[in-house]
């Protein structure tokens, strides 16, 4: 048994998982407009190509992971997505819309969310403040947050049910920079969602988290809105293997492959630029 199952205890087949979309309803063409689609992105540092002529399509509910060694560009790749970065040729286009020049607070406001590798949320605040000021951003009007009672009242309630839903309701007062890495980590993850995201990007969730927190994360993805798609960079092939219905595998740049999860995983290119450079105790 997997050393997440125990503590995950149903996360991979219980009430949350079932509402994730079927793997041929995950790759299939139901939609004319796919969420995400990506032609031949480029982004270059100086000499160093980063992101070399990559092309990614993905429909409504996705569930696909990006993989690679360290300097495979998969970072820059969701900078690129997100537009914390812009391509030096090729488009990008989010439910059919040119995106490739717009920048990150335009492209959120049309559905794109994304976590970090680091903590974001301000250590100061309250864990329910913090997820308070991110809906505002989502939510908001013309009007200060602080100024209308009203809204503020209906934005905590929403943002007391996000917690929940992360596991994070008995800290929503606690400060942000009184909780666990795992808690803080779970709070980013709360405050990507308060928008009801189109795509949701997530850079490393797993990363320095216990095995507990890990089942914990994989039990909120499986609670995802079936009509959000996800891209999750990630280090963790077993996360990898449990939440991915597709991956794409990336090395110097390039997409070595992109296909159904099992598949992607035991191609020999992939166990030879990834897989093999991973601890044996973290392979599947």
């Amino acid at each position: 048994m997997s050393r997440y199952e125990d503590a995950a205890a149903g996360t991979a087949g219980g009430e949350g998982a079932g509402r994730a979309p079927a793997p041929g309803k995950a790759l299939g063409t139901g939609r004319a407009e796919p969420v995400l689609q990506l032609t031949d992105v480029r982004r270059r540092f100086g000499s160093l190509t980063a992101v070399d002529g990559v092309s990614l399509s993905l429909p409504p509910g996705a569930r696909h992971a990006v993989i690679g060694p360290n300097g495979a560009g998969k970072t820059t790749l969701l900078n690129l997505i997100a537009g914390t970065d812009r391509p030096d040729s090729g488009t990008l286009r989010l439910d059919g819309t040119d995106i490739a020049r717009l920048g990150p607070g335009r492209r959120n406001r049309l559905g794109i969310a994304r976590s970090f590798q680091q903590p974001t949320a301000v250590a100061e605040l309250s864990a329910l403040d913090n997820i308070v000021l991110a809906s505002w951003r989502h939510h908001g009007t013309g009007r200060g947050l602080w100024r209308s009672p009203r809204r503020h009242r209906q934005l905590t309630e929403r943002a007391l049910r996000r917690l929940d839903e992360v596991g994070l309701a008995p800290v929503a007062h606690r400060p942000a920079g009184a909780l666990s890495h795992g808690q803080r980590r779970l709070l980013d993850l709360a405050a990507a969602l308060s928008g009801t995201p189109r795509l949701l990007l997530l850079d490393e969730p797993a990363a320095g988290l216990t095995d507990t927190d890990i089942a914990r994360l994989l039990d909120v993805l499986a609670r995802l809105d079936t009509d959000t798609a996800v891209i999750l960079v990630e280090h963790h092939s077993e996360v990898v293997a449990r939440f991915a219905r597709t991956v794409t595998v990336l090395a110097a740049g390039r997409a070595l492959i992109t296909a159904p999860t099992r598949e992607a995983l035991a191609h020999p290119e992939v166990r030879e630029a990834y897989l093999e450079s991973v601890p044996a105790e973290e392979t599947p």
